[in-house]
């Protein structure tokens, strides 16, 4: 296990046992302010660490990193970072970790505790990556009695999303529209009225590969930079009538949160996936923990009105694993990017079109109204953390509101 991964560590900075960031974290992200522009981050606590003053300070000289600091870290995403590949994500990490320790007294000087550390409040969190593409796969959900009549494919599927759909947390989200029959000769555009939210599990890319090379599925974890939140959003009117896989319906737009957790910080939290029946196809067959457990939280808040968590999902509902989607987008020889964004497709209880039991049931918020799809001005708040054996690793918080 990486040190910096060692449950007992205690950061010297205040961090509430609740939190999403404690020192055995670390995510990655970039933040912004009007003094300091776009930077590359790291969260802990309440805090964000700015690695660009940090590599100023010296604290990188002996690492690594291929001649880029400090400027790779004064960059508007993590692609630069990501490509200089796994060794420099870990000698960064474990520096970081190092420098956070309760034991260690250079970053708490006044001079370079305030050019290191903002707080979280004061920057604006920007996308992480910009991906040059964008696969969203599609749903399978785990089942601990599979039978091998059950309607799951051998291999996973999906489609690719134009990258450029991806926003920030907090962005609004506009509602598409599309065209209404009014009678044998006259329509009508206007706005959808089933939108909905995709609730998922997202993985960076982390490393290039050449056009026609195939990857095992240990292969294309190995790949992989970090794990992160997507909040989906879905126009089942789009949908109605088309192709099975429609052109419109999730294209319009996709939320990122601000954060990327490394896979090596999430080591801890690998369990086993369900049984998978009818069997994969032999090159996606894997054994031992290659899913993470991460427990979800959405919450759906009216314009004006008080926030209800309508679900708690979890990661283990999913039927393939990151390696097996990975490794079977590359099986055709498609190749990877550094940077590049996958998602998992939506966990179980991950949607209103799940909560509402196919949209025949209304759920009833906190301030007594009802809903079965989104209405304009609602927010849908998603968060999601991993726990065990008293350390808490969050994700952060991925915020959308439907305009």
């Amino acid at each position: 296990m990486a040190s910096a991964n060692d449950p007992t560590l205690r950061s010297w900075i205040d961090i509430p046992p609740t939190s999403d960031f404690p020192i055995q974290n670390l995510p990655f992200g970039i933040f912004e302010t009007d003094e300091r522009g776009a930077r590359v981050g790291v969260a802990i606590g309440g805090y964000v660490l700015d690695l660009y003053a940090v590599s100023q300070w010296g604290f990188f000289d002996d690492l690594d990193l291929q001649g880029q600091q400090p400027k790779v870290f004064r960059r508007r995403s993590l692609n630069a970072f990501i490509r200089l590949g796994r060794p420099a994500w870990r000698a960064v990490r474990e520096r970081v970790s190092e420098l956070l320790r309760h034991d260690n007294t250079v970053l708490q000087s006044p001079e370079v505790m305030r050019d290191c550390l903002v707080r979280q409040t004061d920057v604006q969190l920007l996308c992480p990556v910009k991906p040059r593409q964008f696969v969203r796969f599609a749903s399978h959900l785990a089942s601990n009695t599979p039978t091998p009549t059950d309607e799951t494919s051998p291999t996973p599927t999906g489609s690719y999303a134009p990258a450029g759909s991806l926003v920030a947390s907090g962005t609004r989200m506009r509602r598409p529209t599309r065209t209404y029959l009014l009678d044998a000769e006259d329509t009508l555009r206007g706005p959808v009225q089933r939108l909905d939210f995709e609730v998922q599990l997202g993985f960076v890319g982390g490393q290039a590969t050449d056009l026609g090379a195939t990857l095992s599925v240990e292969q294309a974890e190995e790949t992989l930079f970090g794990l992160t939140l997507v909040l989906g959003w879905y126009a089942h009117d789009l949908c109605r009538g088309s192709a099975p896989a429609p052109l419109l319906d999730r294209s319009f737009g996709s939320t990122l949160s601000p954060w990327v957790v490394l896979l090596d910080a999430l080591e801890p939290f690998r369990v086993a996936g369900a049984p998978q029946l009818p069997e994969p196809e032999p090159h996606l067959r894997q054994n031992g923990q290659h899913h993470v457990a991460v427990q979800l939280e959405v919450a759906l808040q009216p314009a004006d009105g008080p926030e209800t968590v309508v679900a708690t999902p979890t990661t283990r509902s999913l039927y393939w694993s990151i390696g097996q989607q990975l490794a079977y987008l590359t099986s055709s020889g498609t190749p990877l990017q550094a940077g590049d964004l996958y998602t998992s497709g939506t966990v179980a209880d991950g949607s209103l079109y799940d909560l509402t039991v196919n949209g025949t049931q209304p759920l009833v918020l906190n301030d007594t109204t009802m809903r079965i799809f989104l209405e304009t001005d609602d927010q849908v708040r998603l968060c999601g953390y991993c726990d065990q054996e008293g350390v808490r690793l969050g994700f952060g918080e991925v915020t959308g509101v439907v305009s």
